[in-house]
């Protein structure tokens, strides 16, 4: 699903903001990610200096809870690319839209610069989904994809946990975020065959 959802949407203004998502980031840090928090040149993003996201019909903006909520992640060249171009977009729609843009200074802004917040995210995503015919899933559940992913290729439990912005060292990232399936199980069997058994 997650291929032919983001093969189907490698075009779209949102792609960028989309490969944040599968990156693990909460949506609320893709939501509060600003320009300032991006190196394009590096490619790392710093992750959970701020949040934005609706409270009782309000938008509130924080820092992350915990010093390993604040977390500096390298950033794949794939999304590296996309921010890049991404950023060029936001350029030529302040251009176009003159004096009405807002220099907000976010990663995710509409087409006139006005930062967004987590409903707007998950309603564009959900068009996004639906374009391409693949089933609904919640934005938050690319965290959880993300992180099970990491953990089922071999990500040791603390980088996991730094990767999530969690301080337990991976148990509780791994006990909330990470949801193995059959798949998974039987790598775990062809471990066994071979190293084990074999």
């Amino acid at each position: 699903m997650i291929h032919a959802l983001l093969t189907g949407i490698t075009d779209e203004r949102l792609y960028a903001v989309c490969l944040l998502s599968l990156m693990g980031l909460r949506p609320a840090e893709v939501c509060g990610l600003r320009w300032s928090d991006v190196d394009l040149e590096v490619g790392t993003i710093a992750a959970g200096d701020n949040t934005r996201t609706l409270v009782d019909g309000e938008i509130e903006e924080k820092e992350a809870k915990s010093a390993a909520g604040k977390r500096g992640l390298p950033v794949p060249a794939t999304v590296t690319k996309a921010l890049k171009a991404f950023h060029t977009r936001q350029k030529k729609e302040r251009m176009k839209a003159g004096e009405a843009y807002v220099n907000s200074g976010y990663v995710l802004v509409d087409e006139l610069g006005q930062p967004q917040r987590t409903d707007w995210l998950r309603r564009r995503v959900y068009e996004l989904m639906a374009k391409v015919g693949v089933r609904k899933v919640r934005p938050y559940d690319a965290r959880h994809a993300c992180l099970t992913y990491l953990a089922t290729v071999g990500v040791t439990d603390v980088v996991l946990a730094a990767w999530a912005g969690h301080a337990d060292g991976g148990t509780l990232a791994k006990r909330v975020y990470v949801h193995p399936d059959s798949s998974h199980l039987k790598v775990a069997a062809e471990h066994l065959e071979t190293g084990l058994f074999g």
